[in-house]
């Protein structure tokens, strides 16, 4: 059996000026960055402007297992399958971070026959977007301890400083540092940190941009701690958002590549998905649903986490309303949400997830009933797929099927995209047309005129079924000093553990009787949210003992291997 990145370098790529003359674009409208990949101009959004917007759908999935459910496969492989029936498609994906790629997840460009390629580039550096984040991003860090050094006429208070430098490697010897050591001529000692680069507010702040006036005024909003009589410094204040600005006028024109059917893609911006919204850019949207009829886009993680996120914070800034969710489920995700096995990244399967075992199968579907009761709270059809693996029976797919359409999910349809690509895809694909034409009844999940807990309360209850919220003293310190500040009409973007649809990973399926702790509340004003922390949320990942880098290489022909 081929491996993905195998698949990927025997694709026959067109180059990307035929692929940008398919969507009705000319030279003027892009930038070559080589032969199969290119830059796309912000000036096509005013250009099409007369074109009516197309059919708009966002893939979730159930809460993952740490192996993933293939929930990026079954994005580009419905892309792929939609222009198989006929319909013009364009998929819309986060660019991924270097940490993982060299981490655990190893490469995010789907896999099988439902890839971006080139997929090298895919996973890399692509066009430097993520570099020129934490260039931006670490210039602001240089110009508060420059400030400092030369006098502090803000009188920033350096305990209250919480802007981080980033770099877009897993490195946990970074979390906690301190700088400033070696004498005066070297800036004033004081505690610090790194965060992966993902993690960066200008991230957050690059997918959810509108136009380069938006982003200068946003990154001017970013605030950096306090000053001693307790006010906000920003950005604005130590007159750095200008410079940052010009360091991301090429990264926020989208990217534009092809799947391995040679489908558009539009590859933008990578934030978090547990600590940031988790959402591709805003910008590649709103171009892509001017040049197609159907724009397939991916929110990160279960329907709890990105979803939640793409619905109450994306489609707020965008004014764009989704038309159908997707909702990727898998039989081994479920009989582990039974709690009846344990999956372990890089260790073996149970046995007992790949023999047929329906009881499990039913149990833990209990996870899939909240996920599509999540998605329908917003007013949207949902389709169910399940992405099929060769170990699954016929008995446990029927009776995921029935237990879906039983649960309020429109459709219900087995996805075979990894192995046959688009044509792997053609039910999904009819069923989300079917479903895409019901009739629309878009609701956000609360409203920004309500106070700060009324939101978060709402999210906890509603989203991930908690009796409750309890706010440690930190948290209620923040919100006081949020609404006091006017900060409490924006939106919340919980910050909380992708695995679980409450705040303790450990608790699978759908968890009952619990209450959602917040330890602390902290604001991403330029992005325009604050977030909740629940539990410990690490915004720079480790190495694990053997990291998918290790495979990583350079073969006897100059070719990447190992890459995934």
């Amino acid at each position: 059996m081929l491996s993905d990145l195998e698949i990927a370098q025997k694709a026959q790529m067109k180059p990307i000026t035929e692929i940008a003359q398919s969507l009705g674009l000319s030279s003027d409208d892009i930038d070559l960055y080589g032969k199969y990949k290119a830059k796309v101009s912000l000036e096509v959004l005013e250009n099409f402007s007369e074109k009516p917007q197309s059919k708009y759908i966002d893939v979730t999935a159930i809460t993952p297992t740490p192996l993933g459910e293939g929930k990026t496969v079954t994005t580009i492989g419905l892309s792929q399958a939609l222009n198989k029936i006929g319909k013009k498609s364009i998929v819309c994906i986060r660019q991924p971070s270097l940490g993982p790629v060299f981490g655990i997840k190893g490469g995010a460009a789907g896999g099988g026959y439902s890839q971006v390629v080139p997929m090298e580039d895919f996973n890399l550096h692509l066009t430097g977007d993520t570099h020129a984040v934490a260039a931006a991003n670490n210039l602001l860090a240089a110009f508060i301890d420059n400030h400092l050094h030369h006098g502090n006429k803000l009188n920033i208070d350096p305990f209250t400083i919480s802007w981080p430098r980033v770099v877009d490697i897993s490195d946990r010897a970074l979390r906690k540092i301190v700088i400033g050591l070696g004498g005066k001529t070297n800036g004033v000692p004081r505690e610090s940190s790194f965060d992966i680069a993902v993690a960066s507010e200008v991230m957050a702040i690059l997918a959810l941009t509108t136009d380069i006036f938006d982003l200068r005024a946003r990154l001017g909003r970013i605030v950096i701690g306090y000053n001693k009589d307790k006010k906000p410094v920003t950005a604005e204040d130590l007159q750095c958002a200008g410079a940052m600005t010009v360091l991301m006028k090429e990264a926020i024109k989208p990217n534009l590549l092809q799947t391995l059917e040679n489908t558009p893609c539009f590859v933008h911006a990578g934030p978090f998905a547990n600590i940031a919204h988790g959402n591709s850019s805003i910008i590649a949207d709103q171009i892509a649903l001017r040049l197609s009829d159907y724009v397939v886009t991916e929110s990160g993680f279960g329907a709890d986490c990105g979803m939640e996120k793409f619905m109450d914070i994306k489609c707020r800034y965008s004014g764009l309303i989704p038309s159908c969710v997707v909702m990727v489920t898998s039989i081994r995700a479920l009989k582990m949400h039974s709690g009846k096995y344990k999956v372990v990244a890089g260790r073996p399967l149970d046995p007992g997830l790949t023999s047929e075992d329906v009881e499990a199968v039913e149990k833990g579907s209990e996870n899939m009933i909240k996920q599509i009761e999540n998605a329908r709270l917003f007013g949207v059809p949902v389709v169910v797929t399940i992405n099929l693996f060769a170990s699954d029976t016929d008995r446990e797919v029927e009776t995921v099927r029935r237990i879906a359409l039983e649960n309020g999910a429109f459709a219900a349809e087995v996805s075979e995209v990894w192995e046959k690509g688009g044509e792997g895809g053609r039910n999904l694909a009819e069923a989300v047309v079917r479903a895409c034409d019901e009739p629309q009844d878009f609701r956000f999940l609360y409203p920004l005129d309500i106070p700060i807990k009324e939101k978060i309360e709402i999210i906890a209850t509603k989203i991930y079924g908690a009796d409750g919220v309890i706010y440690e003293p930190k948290a209620e310190e923040g919100i006081k000093r949020f609404t006091d500040l006017g900060w409490d009409k924006l939106p919340i973007c919980m910050a909380k553990t992708h695995l679980s649809l409450s705040h303790d990973p450990k608790l699978k399926g759908r968890p009952r009787g619990f209450k959602l702790p917040i330890r602390d509340i902290r604001p991403s004003i330029g992005a325009g949210f604050l977030y909740p922390l629940c539990g410990e949320m690490s915004t720079m990942p480790g190495l694990p003992s053997e990291p998918a880098g290790n495979k990583v290489d350079i073969d006897h022909q100059g070719r990447v291997v190992g890459l995934f």
